[in-house]
């Protein structure tokens, strides 16, 4: 195919292989210039893409194993190392049940073959079992496991587990010699093989659902378990919102608290307790001072409902975003269920007292009266379908340890393949292990801050980003501001110059540790600080109300006014703008869609009108979040401002669209959650066919001409093939996939085939083309079925990734807006911008072009590689 032919061209491949965006990337710098810069971890790029040639070993021994506690995404792993060695031409070996298997051997050791990996990639835990092995502490049992091995001609290992498996590897390894040189001495093996095996070579993948290795920004079985977390939270807040109750949840995470930070901020938590910040003093005072805030939210996150609100008497509303209590006469109110997630292990705070989850619930009810319940979400964490990140993490790390232990030499240090980014690297195994137990040792010295800098700067951002979004700051100071504040019985008035007033709402705010009710009265017009405003342009996605959830609260933090502006473009120009409070984005984060509403129009047609109301409201920042047309509207908007000098204000863009098909970005809001609705029902489909006769579906999916969708999500479901826009193919290359199936079924006792296609990858070779194309050339060996999978692509709830993301990417679209609007204001007090670095448009970076020859070979299709040799310096996690 094309894709051979562009592989071959190293500059070629190249120019698609963009390393990540520093926006992205920027867990891989070092992390300030504190106490955690000394554990800087060198890494090299690994070799996504390299040329490697087909059967490049003959007769290498590569035996892979899973170790100590299981996670989704291990399977995924396990057939990609499988496969990849078997196309270089090593002899792959599982051993079963972990070191313990390695012990005893026997049956616990076999030659896997292709075939031995088919249909895996989809199950959780992982298929050649995993144990924690007493006797391979002792040197006994280390040596029956050399034994095994030499006998068996494995010189390589491939680990995949968490800290303790991986360092027992390299002791092991250390060891190696001494173990052979006794062996021989006794007589157990001959000097010819302690000659000919005389080194072993370890390359280990960090398995584990607690993310709590240091070197890699995710580690396999993460993000699945953060799935089953907020699938969980997303579930019982139904009975949450219908009895108004506070649910306390423990998440596993053993030492680490990333599970419970990530969870929290991804389904709205009131409260968060981690080991890496234990709460001070009087915490309990203070945790029930945000449950009481947060129970006391004013009015509906729904604009609809608001609306009806008004219009209505007493009208119980349920919706999945909560429960919406509309009172006669006044603003609809939404009572919010309270999350407090404290990971499974104890967290001593200041007191050296223990925190339990049924000592906080004894505070929540004694001080609050709250009804609460206590859910311990347990082992369902680790278990279920791994999510389409981790199967393709899976895939990538696997493929990647093979290839590193081709290169070893025996003064190769033993390594660990991470996640830097976007990128897989190899980084040196006791480098990561050092700073791991570094961070535990912080956390015994109770320096706080050294652990929570270890843990990454996304770590720390998350914290941060999570206590300022749910925390309620009271109104800066402004003048011309009349403010009552009432604290109990008393309350004091702070009256200033005497001006035209308008009435606020009351709500509950924070000073210091006390709970006060404000009742705002402001001047009519402006209420102080900066105008921003948000809006949705083009297609709904995911995570677009995450977004707008962030954007408003980090506004209202700081003190500025928000706008929101409903159906985009169309909207603005009718005057659909309302200021938006903290309380309107409540429930937001776990809903798809976008509630502010989008359409496609651009405001070249509208400018006068779009003009008018940027003056009319006093918009002194824009935030757009949506695709291509989002772009295309901050860009006619730049150019009208010699027209429209009110347009001069700063203004950004958040990427949103499932495609992942715009300029200046390796994700995009949305698409995330679309590659994992596309994998789940793709795997339903398959299931569909368990039993009949052998089978193979093509499927369509969106993405316009982008091809990231058909590619992720056919890496993700061991997909033989993913036509798409980026790679031509001809019918060539079709009767070439289907005599590629034919093959499989008849030899390889396949018995199903997926093939995907990208909606715009051909206008000629259509979806129903190669339907029955397929059907006739196969009509010998197997059926098809066709499928085009539709707008289903872009329901569902946002994943954790896309929620995350989302929060994040409003934050920092806020602090750079804020930082141009005071760059930029005037002795006036306006704000005029007319530089042009208030609009970026770079050239579109797909970087997942890289993955394709791994989906073909991972389908037993002969392709190549090409490799980045870049040094870079890794520090920390990212999500």
């Amino acid at each position: 195919m094309d894709l051979d032919r562009l592989a071959s061209s190293p500059s070629k491949m190249a120019d698609l292989q963009p390393s990540m965006p520093k926006f992205l990337r920027e867990s891989s710098i070092a992390f300030g210039s504190g106490q955690a810069a000394g554990f800087q971890i060198p890494c090299v790029i690994g070799k996504e893409g390299q040329v490697i040639a087909h059967g490049l070993t003959s007769g290498m021994g590569i035996a892979i194993f899973t170790s100590g506690g299981d996670s989704q995404g291990m399977n995924a792993a396990v057939r990609a190392a499988v496969r990849m060695g078997l196309y270089v031409g090593a002899r792959m070996y599982f051993i079963r049940e972990g070191y313990q298997g390695m012990v005893d051997g026997g049956d616990n050791i076999v030659e896997a073959e292709w075939s031995s990996v088919s249909g895996i990639i989809h199950k959780g835990g992982t298929v050649i079992g995993s144990a924690r092995c007493k006797d391979f502490r002792e040197r006994a049992g280390r040596l029956k496991a050399a034994k095994n091995l030499v006998e068996r001609g494995i010189t390589n290992l491939v680990v995949i587990g968490g800290d303790g498996s991986l360092t027992g590897a390299n002791c092991f390894r250390q060891e190696w010699s001494s173990l052979l040189a006794e062996l021989a001495s006794t007589g157990q093996i001959s000097a010819d093989d302690q000659q000919k095996y005389a080194h072993l070579n370890i390359v280990g993948m960090v398995g584990s659902i607690d993310n709590d290795f240091c070197g890699t920004d995710m580690t396999i079985g993460t993000d699945s378990a953060l799935h089953r977390i907020i699938e969980a939270c997303d579930a019982i807040s139904a009975t949450a919102y219908s009895h108004q109750r506070c649910f306390i949840m423990e998440v596993m995470g053993r030492h680490c608290g990333y599970l419970a930070l990530v969870a929290a901020l991804a389904s709205e938590a009131s409260w968060v307790l981690l080991p890496e910040e234990p709460p001070p003093a009087g915490w309990q005072t203070t945790m029930c001072d945000k449950l009481r805030m947060a129970s006391s939210a004013p009015r509906c996150g729904r604009p609809d409902h608001r609306q009806a609100a008004e219009q209505t008497t007493a009208l119980p509303c349920h919706c999945t975003g909560g429960l919406f209590i509309y009172l006669p006469l006044v603003a609809a109110e939404c009572v919010e269920a309270d999350y407090v997630f404290i990971p499974e292990w104890p967290v001593v705070n200041w007191e050296k007292k223990l925190v339990v989850k049924l000592h906080a619930a004894s505070v929540v009810v004694d001080n609050l009266g709250f009804d609460t319940r206590v859910t311990v979400l347990g082992h369902v964490q680790r278990g279920g379908s791994p999510s389409a990140f981790d199967r393709i993490l899976g895939c990538r790390m696997g493929a990647e340890a093979v290839l590193a232990l081709i290169e070893a030499t025996p003064d190769t240090e033993a390594s660990v393949i991470s996640l830097d980014g976007n990128q897989a690297v190899r980084v040196p195994l006791m480098a990561c292990v050092k700073k791991t137990q570094a961070v535990a040792k912080a956390m015994e010295d109770k320096n706080w801050q050294l652990a929570v800098e270890l843990r990454g700067r996304s770590f720390a951002r998350n914290l941060e980003t999570y206590k300022m979004l749910t925390r309620l700051k009271p109104p800066k100071e402004i003048k011309g501001k009349l403010v009552s504040v009432q604290l109990v019985t008393r309350s004091v008035q702070l009256v200033t110059r005497p001006v035209q007033l308008v009435t606020r709402p009351v709500q509950l705010v924070t000073l210091g540790e006390n709970v006060y009710s404000v009742t705002g009265v402001v001047p009519a017009g402006r209420q102080g600080g900066h105008t921003l405003a948000v809006m949705h342009v083009g297609a709904p996605c995911c995570g677009m109300n995450a977004a707008v959830r962030s954007f408003v609260r980090n506004g209202i933090y700081r003190g500025d006014t928000v706008l929101g502006i409903q159906d985009g473009i169309e909207g603005l120009v009718e005057n659909q703008v309302k200021e938006m409070g903290w309380g309107d984005v409540t429930g937001w984060v776990p809903q798809g869609g976008a509630f502010l509403g989008t359409k496609r129009t651009l405001p070249q047609k509208y400018m006068s009108q779009v003009a008018a109301r940027f003056k009319e409201h006093k918009i002194q920042a824009l935030l757009v979040i949506g695709g291509f047309e989002a772009y295309l509207t901050l860009l006619q908007l730049c150019d009208a401002r010699q027209q429209h000098p009110e347009l001069c204000v700063p203004m950004a863009c958040i990427p949103a669209t499932i495609s992942n098909n715009v300029p200046g970005t390796g994700f995009s809001l949305g698409c995330d959650t679309a590659v994992n609705e596309i994998t789940e029902i793709c795997d339903r489909i398959r299931q569909s066919a368990q039993g009949t006769k052998q089978r193979v579906f093509i499927i369509e999916t969106m993405g316009g001409y982008c091809g990231y969708l058909a590619t992720m999500a056919a890496l993700a479901g061991g997909a033989d093939n993913a036509y798409i826009f980026e790679e031509p193919f001809s019918i060539a290359d079709i009767r070439e996939d289907i005599y590629h199936l034919i093959q499989k079924m008849d030899e390889g006792g396949i018995k199903r085939g997926l093939v995907l296609r990208n909606e715009y990858a051909n206008p000629n070779y259509t979806t129903e083309f190669l339907h029955q194309v397929f059907t006739e050339e196969g009509k010998n060996t197997f059926s098809c079925r066709m499928n085009v999978l539709g707008h289903m692509q872009q329901g569902g709830s946002p994943s954790p990734f896309d929620r995350n993301m989302a929060t994040k990417m409003a934050a920092k679209c806020t602090d750079w807006l804020v930082r141009q609007m005071t760059e930029n204001t005037r002795e006036d007090g306006s704000v005029f911008t007319n530089q042009p670095e208030t609009v970026h448009r770079i050239q579109k970076q797909q970087w997942w072009m890289k993955l394709r020859p791994l989906m073909r070979i991972l389908a037993k299709h002969t392709a190549t590689y090409e490799e980045e040799n870049v040094e870079v310096e890794l520090d920390g996690k990212a999500h």
